[in-house]
């Protein structure tokens, strides 16, 4: 069958809006000229009380947490790390036919081949004009608004996040709600499972990629809020080549649905939930799971059965936070998400199953534009065959907003 194929996804989190006090400008009026550049430095410092893949230790994935005490040394690390810093620019032009826009945003938070450094990192960088938008931003399958006001850099696990290249086309944009339609970067996760065993099959297997992932989304805001729907079709398939011919080629069709919204609740507090749920959509999850995997379990003698088939693995993401101000310049975050999997029958015990993450914080705002604030987060992996591991840290943030207009 299939060895690891992963197909290196831009993940991160938080958008402009969605960090504390990490706004970014608004684009000009339509006929105005503008220029605007933005971003904050950050430095965190992490103490974990339990421990962590050494790559991913300055921010908390429940799929990074081992279930071997023993995988990556002793409990108890710290970390200084200043990988959050972000820094963007946007800009706008009149063109007489509407505004021309374009967005080109970094961090330096190292991931894929990058992971554990501190390095650029490409976020946005996309152009927009009239209906229309080209280029690399949020898939239309997420909701950046329901992320919340947290200072650790993943944030929940169960809650659709990818920033994605895409054509998008927006046919509706007013009266307090949108309706947008896109095709975007195609990425399969095919998980070999049992079968990277198989070194004859492994050696020649790759991503089939055929056909782009199609994304709709519609939105709804009003003074309570918003709620948006969306959704995703997508194929994920695997090839294996011999000789330059290809012996076997299989895939299963990816869908999923995300519901999101954000209520409105006393001055400026916020509720912000989501439910996702779908098959073969792992990739576009803020953490946890592989969009496919072989059907069949090997035979007992480690022999192939016939038949063999991809399967997309069924997926279900739940994320509900509270984020309060108690006055001007103290703020709280506190909330609990989670992604759980179904597993095809070819997975191996050591697969990831479920990931659970909780954090609370309070954070302080002394003066305009700068932040510090401490975070306790939790965060626990459960794999197939029935092993866990848990984490629990604090993490104390400090950040400064800087942001020119000409």
């Amino acid at each position: 069958m299939f060895p690891p194929v992963r197909t290196t996804l831009v993940k991160a989190i938080a958008g402009g809006i969605a960090l504390a006090g990490a706004q970014a400008p608004a684009f000009a009026a339509e006929d105005a000229k503008s220029f605007e550049v933005y971003g904050f430095a950050m430095l965190d410092y992490i103490q974990d009380f339990n421990r962590v893949n050494p790559d991913w230790e300055d921010a908390l994935r429940p799929s990074r947490i081992p279930t071997d005490d023993e995988q990556f040394g002793g409990d108890g690390q710290a970390s200084v790390s200043a990988k959050q810093s972000r820094f963007g620019v946007r800009g706008s032009v009149p063109t007489g036919k509407g505004a021309l826009k374009a967005r080109l945003e970094i961090d330096l938070f190292g991931v894929g081949e990058d992971a554990g450094q501190t390095t650029i990192r490409l976020r946005h960088a996309y152009g927009e004009f009239g209906q229309f938008l080209a280029g690399q931003t949020h898939s239309l399958f997420m909701d950046i608004d329901i992320f919340p006001n947290v200072i650790d850099y993943w944030g929940p696990t169960g809650m659709v996040f990818l920033r994605t290249p895409q054509i998008r086309w927006t046919p509706v944009a007013s009266d307090g709600q949108s309706f947008a339609i896109a095709i975007e970067r195609p990425g399969n996760d095919v998980d070999p499972g049992q079968y990277r065993t198989v070194g004859d099959i492994a050696e020649g297997l790759q991503a089939d990629e055929e056909y782009p992932d199609f994304t709709a989304q519609y939105r709804i805001n009003r003074d309570w809020g918003h709620f948006q729907a969306a959704g995703i079709l997508r194929k994920v398939g695997v090839e294996v080549i011999d000789g330059g011919d290809v012996v076997y080629q299989d895939n299963d069709l990816g869908w999923g649905i995300d519901l999101t919204g954000v209520l409105n609740v006393l001055d400026r507090d916020a509720i912000r939930a989501g439910i996702v749920f779908g098959a073969g959509i792992a990739s576009y999850m803020n953490d946890g799971g592989m969009d496919a995997g072989p059907d069949r379990a090997l035979l007992p003698d480690g022999s192939l059965p016939g038949g063999t088939q991809v399967q997309a693995v069924d997926l279900t993401g739940v994320s509900l936070y509270y984020d309060h101000w108690w006055n001007d310049q103290w703020s709280s975050s506190v909330g609990y998400s989670f992604t759980e999997v179904d597993n095809t029958a070819g997975q191996t015990p050591d697969t990831f199953e479920r990931g659970s993450y909780a954090s609370g914080n309070l954070l302080y705002y002394p003066v305009k534009n700068m932040m510090v604030g401490a975070e306790l987060l939790w965060g626990e992996r459960e794999d197939l065959g029935g092993a866990s591991g848990t984490d629990t840290r604090l993490q104390v943030s400090f950040k400064y907003d800087f942001g020119s207009a000409l």
